[in-house]
């Protein structure tokens, strides 16, 4: 797993706990027990700055200092990074930088599919960013939701990608880029995102490699593999897809709202990488689709295989019914004839003939005869 996936995955840090009071001994006996606390939520802002020229101007701890010191700075520009907002958090934001109660209820709602709106002065994007666990080989799907309006970008997270402090100390490294505007931000957000799933590509293109490889093996836990995989692969394709609409959008505005012409070339490039990724993830569920028709392919010809086996057994076998039986049949014949002759009656006709016991003979070794050839005509024996 790379840095930049582990660094996603830290946890936040929390506010450090006031020095615990002592507890009551035996030289302080009338000390009480102090009441027990309850545990102090962690606040869902990660990061709050004002950046001016590019350059970050300050740091606030709380939402309302960083509205504050907003409005004391003209032509400043505030960055504020939530993370799973409470809802109190999230009004008191619309409430000051005025946002669409319809793009405030998607944020705090989450499950929302890739989109770009506008609403006035404030453009409202929904993307969602993919990380590759390589563990369970599973990919993982988080939300982010950015509201971009003339001095402000707020970003909300659903999850643990992407890694947006990356992003910051990226823009602040580049304040030529950082002083172009929010759009430059939300530039390098699109940019990490997209540049998130080349490792979910590689590990999915890995998956289906192994796959291919275990459906000619026979493995019959290959079918519930595709399956999983497949579904992945769609939940991947409902992540890339709006990506070029969202794009699309950023770039049919580029006139009309007067988009910086290298901030422009920047968007293509996402979009071309974007366009590259959608492409890939489109051949790997075509792929899985042909592997899962290979997989049913084979299976039915080993069933056959399996069945025709069974076929022949069942032919052998009634041949050897077919022996048997007929080899009763003759053997049946002779017995008949002699148990007729040994019933030792008084009034038999053959009983005291001259010829009987010839006779006797003769007629046992006719019918076994006849018997044999009737069998051996029809193949029997």
């Amino acid at each position: 797993m790379s840095e930049r996936r582990l660094r996603a995955l830290r946890p936040f840090k929390k506010a450090a706990r006031p020095p615990a009071a002592p507890r009551p001994t035996d030289e302080q006996p009338g000390t009480a027990a102090p009441a027990e606390q309850p545990p102090v939520r962690r606040p869902s802002m990660i990061t709050a700055a004002l950046y001016q020229d590019g350059h970050r101007i300050s740091t606030h701890d709380s939402l309302a200092e960083t509205f504050v010191k907003l409005r004391e700075a003209p032509g400043s520009m505030a960055w504020i990074g939530m993370h799973r907002p409470t809802e109190a958090e999230l009004l008191s934001v619309a409430e000051e930088f005025d946002l669409h109660k319809l793009s405030v209820e998607d944020a705090m709602e989450a499950h929302q599919r890739p989109k770009l709106e506008r609403y006035g002065d404030t453009l409202f994007v929904v993307l969602r960013a993919a990380r590759y666990m390589d563990d369970t080989e599973e990919v993982d799907f988080a939300e982010l939701h950015i509201f971009v309006g003339p001095d402000f970008v707020i970003t909300v997270r659903h999850g643990a990608a992407p890694d947006l402090v990356a992003v910051r100390r990226r823009m602040e490294s580049s304040p030529d880029l950082l002083k172009r505007g929010p759009e430059a931000v939300l530039y390098a957000i699109l940019d990490t995102v997209v540049d998130g799933y080349a490792p979910v590509v590689a590990g999915v293109e890995n998956d289906v490699d192994e796959i291919e490889t275990e459906v000619f093996g026979g493995d019959p836990k290959v079918s519930r593999r595709i399956y999983e995989l497949s579904r992945e692969v769609v939940e991947f394709q409902r992540a890339t897809r709006p990506l070029n609409r969202i794009l699309d959008g950023l770039s049919a505005g580029f006139e009309k709202y007067g988009i910086d012409e290298e901030l422009r070339r920047y968007l293509r490039d996402v979009a071309d990488h974007a366009t590259h990724v959608t492409e890939r993830v489109d051949g790997f569920r075509m792929a899985l689709q042909d592997i899962l028709t290979v997989n049913a392919t084979l299976v039915s010809q080993q069933q056959n295989e399996e069945m025709k086996q069974l076929a022949q057994g069942s032919h052998a076998q009634n041949e050897e019914i077919k022996k048997i039986s007929s080899w009763a049949a003759i053997l049946f014949a002779p017995t008949l004839v002699g148990t007729i002759y040994g019933m030792n009656f008084d009034h038999m006709p053959e009983l005291r003939w001259l010829f009987g016991y010839p006779f006797a003979l003769a007629l046992m070794a006719v019918v076994c005869l006849s018997l044999y050839v009737v069998f051996k005509r029809r193949n029997w024996l």
